[in-house]
């Protein structure tokens, strides 16, 4: 088994920057990861100021540090500043580019069995309102996306490929770098949701020849939830229809015409929380200070543990698959409900979530599961915590 890149001694300084690993044992990274003590110092100070000052003069003043945030995001995902903007959340961002594409009556999308719900009904209301069709390439019998199926799925009519890279109620990836390849070699517009990635893997938009590209705050990048942004590749921001504008957005205006902003701010509106703002730019800084590639490693480490652990115990069935697994590791109890699996856990001060039947729809249907327990891990996790889990697990199971 591989060893974790990060010593024992920096992940007890890691864990001591983080209040919350004081109070629980935190396995809901999926869900919403513990914020940095210094991402929750720099939300509440910038909102005192903000209250005691004044909204905009304090804007004024923070002025060169959030328009930071952009620069700092787009070193995270290797793009410009001009290419990113800052959402409120990955679903505001995925609906911004999908709803921003000039589909025809005709026009195909495929996607994958991972996708998330949001994105699922985005496909069905275009279905319905615009007269595209859908194919959904499904994985194989070992869990692995089939680029060669997916290739000869291709056609002339072929608008958007659509996929997400990790699924919410399951531990396997999608290919997103083979997937941009192939989309470069069409010429086929490329959305890529990257909700469960971004602050977890290692992510390059010109390595993955993405077009398009949606993140949240709130989970593996340890920002604060109502936080997120979306990547739209220069070259293409000018077909992509804007669903709201304001002064902010279309700031060259005349009684006669208006004109977009020159980059990616224009998929924005000014009225905005900046604090936020400044949190997601202050935890995308942890990140990277750490090493997204350091922050990987660490988690396949903890992941493949808690696989192994998990696998041990008689009544408990791991349901990931795939060659390549990231750090949220799904399982069922026999004779137990999932929820029911959670609550008790909780009770116990170890957070889990329960996966949705609704969240992966295809994926949780093609495998016939209703629900399953999800225990996400983070770099600031730990052995120890793992083995606690395990031990209640055991106990719920003889009781």
């Amino acid at each position: 088994m591989q060893v974790s890149p990060i010593s024992e001694q920096e992940i007890q300084q890691l864990r001591a920057e983080t209040n919350g690993t004081t109070q629980k044992i935190h396995f809901n990274n999926a869900g919403a990861s513990f914020n940095p003590d210094v991402v929750v110092d720099t939300v509440i100070n910038y909102l005192r100021e903000e209250a005691t000052l004044g909204g905009y003069e304090i804007e004024d003043k923070y002025r060169e540090q959030l328009n930071n945030t952009y620069s700092l995001v787009a070193k995270l995902i290797n793009a410009d500043a001009d290419e990113i903007a800052i959402v409120e959340n990955a679903s505001t961002a995925w609906g911004i580019a999908f709803n921003g594409i000039d589909f025809k009556p005709g026009d195909e999308i495929i996607t994958c069995e991972m996708e998330y719900v949001t994105n699922i009904i985005g496909f069905l209301n275009a279905q319905k309102t615009l007269g595209v069709s859908l194919k959904i390439i499904s994985n194989n019998a070992q869990g692995n996306f089939p680029l060669d199926v997916f290739e000869q799925a291709i056609s002339p009519k072929t608008k958007l490929i659509a996929m997400t890279h990790i699924p919410s109620t399951a531990g396997g990836m999608i290919p997103i770098v083979e997937i941009g390849k192939i989309a470069r070699r069409h010429n086929i517009l490329y959305l890529v949701d990257a909700c469960q990635s971004a602050g977890q893997i290692p992510l390059d938009v010109k390595e993955i020849g993405c077009d398009m590209l949606s993140v949240t705050g709130r989970k593996y990048l340890r920002a604060p939830r109502g936080t997120g942004f979306l990547f739209v590749r220069k070259e293409i921001q000018d077909s992509l229809k804007l669903l709201f504008m304001d002064g902010y957005s279309a700031p060259t205006v005349s009684l006669h015409d208006f004109k977009p902003r020159s980059d990616a701010r224009r998929f924005e509106l000014y009225e905005k929380n900046r604090a936020l703002t400044l949190g997601i730019g202050k935890a995308v800084d942890y990140a990277l200070n750490i090493g997204v590639d350091r922050i990987w490693e660490r988690i396949q480490y903890l992941a493949t543990l808690l696989r192994r652990e998990l696998a041990a115990i008689d009544g408990i069935t791991v349901h990931d698959f795939g060659a390549q697994q990231c750090g949220i590791v799904t399982f069922s109890a026999k004779g137990l409900e999932s929820a029911f699996v959670k609550n008790k856990l909780a009770e116990k001060n170890i957070n889990v979530s329960v996966g949705k039947a609704i969240s992966t729809l295809i994926y949780m249907d093609k495998n016939h599961l209703q629900s399953n327990v999800r225990a996400s891990v983070h770099y600031y996790n730990t052995a120890a915590e793992i083995q606690v889990l395990c031990t209640e697990l055991k106990s719920m199971l003889v009781s």
